[in-house]
């Protein structure tokens, strides 16, 4: 694995948010890599950074110093434009919350990614089908979010965030709203999607039965990411 070119690469990464009285240091010369089709689990507790990393991992945030890499490309001097046009080919999102377009069925919020990148329309509703298929929700299509369960409104955000068939999957406590049943079943449709497309995932997770059944588990100490 150690051959490969890493998909996700940290690089001595500083970040800080301004305060009142001093700079809040909340990462400090870390280094992270993510080989491909690896799933890391991120377990630390609240108020460590998780959020703050994925932020960083995801070009939603920019290190005050330090370098991102995603495969093998220096993000750091992108353009807005073109960090967002990387978030968008390249990297899935998956929250706590299902976030999906209330006004839409699921089918629809599936396509919706597919159809903001360019692609065309017969081609966005042919792979939103299939990935809803897959996740075991392909009957409940034509369904808008209110009209489905947790654990359905969960693994349809799971198929929108891997919909433009991203190098790396992020996701922030995909299964933390769920009860331990419907948790477990959610996170064993995700990792099956991952590992069937050949995904790389960073997930942070407070579910330690949920990190045992990734390949590592890494945690942050003192503002760096280590083995957990």
């Amino acid at each position: 694995m150690s051959d490969a070119q890493p998909v996700l690469e940290l690089c001595g990464v500083d970040r800080a948010y301004d305060e009142a009285k001093k700079p809040l240091v909340i990462l400090s010369g870390a280094d992270f890599t993510l080989f491909p089709g690896e799933m890391v689990a991120l377990v630390a507790p609240s108020g460590t950074g998780k959020s703050t990393l994925l932020h960083l991992a995801g070009l939603l945030e920019k290190p005050d110093a330090g370098e991102v890499k995603l495969l093998g490309k220096s993000c750091g001097r992108l353009s807005d434009d073109q960090r967002t046009a990387m978030r968008r080919s390249e990297i899935g999102f998956v929250y706590q919350f299902h976030h999906l377009l209330p006004e839409f069925t699921a089918l629809e919020n599936v396509m919706m990614p597919q159809l903001v990148r360019g692609v065309d329309t017969s081609v966005a509703r042919s792979r939103a089908q299939e990935l809803l298929d897959y996740m075991r929700v392909g009957p409940r299509a034509s369904h808008r979010p209110a009209e489905l369960s947790g654990g359905e409104q969960q693994r349809v955000a799971i198929a929108r965030g891997v919909a433009n068939a991203p190098a790396l999957l992020l996701a922030d406590e995909p299964t933390g709203n769920l009860d331990p049943k419907t948790s477990s079943y959610v996170f064993e449709a995700l990792s099956s999607l991952v590992r069937h497309a050949g995904l790389s995932a960073l997930i942070a997770t407070h579910n330690l039965d949920i990190a045992a059944r990734m390949d590592r588990r890494v945690t942050l100490s003192a503002g760096k990411v280590v083995s957990a």
